[in-house]
């Protein structure tokens, strides 16, 4: 900024100094292509940081995808965890259940280990009343017998006793068997739900940690997203500083245009007087040798001598495609001379994009201001800052730039030129060709 502001001064005092002494110092004969080179070099870096700015963008929206596409998993995450909750409260019940049942088999054994005991008591009983009476057996029993009558009732009493003893063995193993049978049953059960319950607690605990590990991820975004937030919002700064310093940049660019038709008017007006005073009333026109166009009289004259191949507006021009020709051609052989269409003061010399090599020269006729544009040149004749009389040579006809053969591409522009062009007026209507 201090550098421009410095720049800028030294034109302000260069302008005071043309307006009071019709001069150009030296000092600023360059300082419109030092702004249009500023200009340009400010407009690549503006580009850059809107590229810069549209990555981060990107990267903003890769990372909001990113944390959407977790936020999902997240949620996915929470219901299977629900689920797996409600599983392992189903289980836990099913356990819970299986207790009560153990514990309601292990009364049922105890009441069958009372009823065992009490069947092994009266065995016992039984074994004692044997003992008591002697070493009697059935068969005594059944020998002893008075007559057939009590030998059928003794067999039946027998009968009955070994029934009996048989039933209380038969009951007393097929409980006993049962009891084994249910307590082996329930112990499975239990194992089985207890083995349900481990896995569904490492899966509730294989979740969780994917839960949190999701949740450090989906952090880990939002910091980063944060940062390139903060990124993005420095380079727009730096971009609205760009835009500020390139509005700057284009008011001084068109004061040192303003400075310069300034120039060319002072200029016009010494020219006038001087023609006022060595006019020749005879001479409306005058021929110069070689290649130089002929000079025609008035206030414009054509730019070069040559063939006119191409008029003002709308046409094809080959690879380039088809787009508005805001001038006319004039084509030749490489070298030609290019001179001045009018009296003025050299605003440019350079190079530019699709121009190629052009001389800019603005002009100051009858009061309104013009900037004539030469294009496609192979060479210069001239700098900038030079005052030129029509008809005086500026440079080189050419094939440079977006060109498709030797010519010399010319434009008028009522008032400044400006980039979009958007003053061409047909030369036609200043210059015969």
């Amino acid at each position: 900024m201090k550098k421009l502001t410095t720049r800028s001064f030294k034109t302000i005092a260069a302008t005071f100094a043309l307006v009071l002494f019709v001069q150009i110092p030296a000092a600023s004969a360059a300082t419109l292509d030092e702004l249009k080179k500023e200009r340009s070099q400010l407009e690549a870096e503006k580009k850059s940081i809107n590229k810069s700015l549209e990555q981060k963008t990107n990267e903003i929206q890769t990372n909001q995808n990113r944390q959407q596409k977790i936020i999902s998993q997240l949620e996915q995450l929470g219901a299977e965890i629900n689920e797996t909750n409600h599983k392992i409260a189903v289980v836990e019940l099913d356990i819970e259940i299986a207790n009560e049942e153990i514990s309601i088999l292990e009364n049922e054994i105890a009441e069958l280990k009372e009823k065992i005991e009490q069947r092994n008591e009266l065995l016992r009983e039984r074994a004692r009343a044997i003992q008591s009476s002697g070493t009697v057996s059935y068969l005594d029993v059944l020998l002893g017998a008075n007559s057939f009558v009590d030998f059928i009732d003794r067999f039946s009493a027998v009968s009955t006793l070994m029934d009996a003893d048989r039933q209380i063995m038969r009951e007393q193993k097929e409980d006993q068997e049962k009891l084994e049978v249910q307590k082996l049953e329930l112990v499975k059960k239990k194992e089985n739900l207890e083995a349900n319950k481990a896995k569904l607690k490492s899966l509730m605990a294989s979740l969780n940690q994917q839960k949190k590990e999701k949740k450090k991820l989906v952090a880990e975004l939002e910091k980063e997203e944060a940062k390139l937030r903060s990124e993005k919002t420095e380079l727009k700064a730096e971009y609205d500083d760009k835009v500020e310093l390139s509005k700057e940049l284009e008011e001084k660019f068109l004061k040192e245009q303003r400075r310069l038709a300034e120039v060319a008017r002072q200029k016009a007006l010494e020219a006038a007087a001087a023609k006022k005073k060595k006019q020749n009333s005879s001479s409306n026109s005058s021929v110069s040798s070689g290649n130089l166009p002929v000079v025609s009289a008035g206030n414009w004259t054509r730019p070069a001598a040559g063939r006119f191949t191409s008029g003002f507006g709308r046409r094809d021009i080959g690879p380039i495609g088809s787009k508005n020709h805001l001038g006319v051609d004039i084509a030749n052989s490489i070298g030609t001379p290019v001179v001045a269409a009018a009296d003025g003061v050299v605003s440019y010399v350079g190079s530019m994009n699709g121009y190629g090599n052009v001389v800019m020269v603005t002009h100051s006729i009858e009061g309104q201001l013009f900037t004539t544009t030469y294009a496609h040149l192979s060479g210069f004749n001239t700098s900038v800052g030079a005052s030129v009389s029509k008809g005086q040579q500026i440079a080189r006809l050419g094939n440079s730039g977006n060109s498709t053969g030797p010519h010399v591409h010319f434009e008028i522009h009522v008032g400044e030129w400006n980039g979009s062009r958007s003053n061409a007026v047909n030369p036609l209507n200043y210059i015969s060709l």
